[in-house]
């Protein structure tokens, strides 16, 4: 109810100071999270129950410091990451932009995070509370070996992760894409899965919304063939539809409005590509009930959201599932999971 009154306040900081901020207030809320299974919006996807399919996608909350906040504020679960073996401390500032007239943002972060040691302190603390957190994970800029990143944080943080989601599709570390091609894409998973171990949670793959038909086909294959959890469809894009904003020109991910139709696009080709064999996770531009809904109908299991908490607040979480229930019950569906592909 406040954030409309703080954000003017906000509005004048660079982004990455008022996303500090963000973090810092969220860091006082009461903590939250639920193992409700009976909810109207309740849902069941990797084996994991889901008090509501609204997750916050990773990037927010980078060192673990507040997934219990993010899901007291109304989020169904939420991902903390990308993490790294080894603190970095990302690219040089200024790196993170707001576009305004776009509702869009565009980063070049660069995996800053304080490394997995202190993750895992951090995370080791909120054993035995409820809800579902997901550690998304990455390699380090200057590793020599990426596969032994993903792996080394593998066996780190399934111990600690309601889900692991490995994330070779950012555009901001050098190189960190071509793991999607398909030799080193089989030779990433099939070491993050030894490392996890039988007993592990399960996996998740984040891909590019930049993907040509091909590629679609063969990290479908892949995934279903590993036996993966879901695919988070999609990253942010480094295409450049027309923007308005003074920003426009930055180098970097662009998220938010910009990417939503790509992101559907991209949703709908792996829907296809699948044939509903693996879920799907569909992040990039969801910012209204009315847009996690259009997703949740073209093939998405679970929806998540970041840039739009931007500029909505963390009130976004509760007005969406607010709204969903209301279009779920117009449509005629009782279940989320009902409702998964027929558009």
């Amino acid at each position: 109810m406040i954030y409309p009154l703080l954000r003017p306040l906000l509005a004048p900081l660079d982004t990455e100071t008022a996303h500090r901020l963000a973090v810092a207030g969220l860091k006082a809320w009461p903590l939250g999270g639920s193992n409700r299974t009976d909810g109207p919006l309740a849902t069941t996807v990797a084996g994991l129950a889901f008090p509501n399919p609204l997750g916050m996608a990773a990037g927010f909350d980078k060192d673990a410091e507040v997934p219990d906040a993010l899901l007291g504020v109304g989020f169904g679960f939420a991902e903390v990451g990308s993490i790294t073996p080894l603190p970095q401390a990302g690219n040089p500032k200024p790196r993170l932009f707001r576009l305004e007239e776009d509702r869009g943002v565009i980063n070049r972060m660069g995996f800053n995070n304080g490394g997995a040691e202190a993750a895992v302190a951090r995370l080791a603390r909120r054993a035995g509370r409820p809800g579902i957190v997901g550690i998304n994970i990455g390699a380090n800029k200057d590793s020599s070996d990426r596969i032994a990143d993903y792996a080394t944080l593998a066996r780190l943080m399934a111990p600690l992760a309601s889900y692991l989601a490995v994330n070779i599709s950012s555009p901001n570390t050098p190189g960190l894409r071509a793991l999607q091609d398909e030799a080193a894409l089989t030779g990433l998973l099939d070491a993050v899965i030894a490392a996890r171990g039988t007993a592990g949670p399960p996996v998740f793959l984040k891909v590019a919304p930049d993907l040509e038909p091909a590629d679609i086909d063969a990290i479908t294959r892949i995934a279903i063939e590993r036996k993966l959890g879901a695919l988070i469809v999609s990253n942010t894009t480094v295409s450049r539809p027309a923007l308005h904003s003074v920003h426009a020109g930055e180098t970097g991910g662009l998220s938010g409005a910009p990417l939503r139709d790509l992101a559907q696009q991209r949703l709908r080709d792996f829907r296809m590509a699948s044939g509903g064999a693996i879920p799907l996770i569909g992040v990039g531009g969801i910012a209204t009930a009315e847009d996690a809904w259009a997703r949740i109908r073209a093939g998405a299991s679970l929806v998540q959201l970041y840039s739009a908490m931007v500029f909505a607040g963390p009130g976004i979480a509760r007005t969406i599932t607010r709204g969903l229930e209301r279009l779920m019950k117009r449509d005629g569906f009782t279940t989320i999971a009902a409702a998964v592909g027929t558009e």
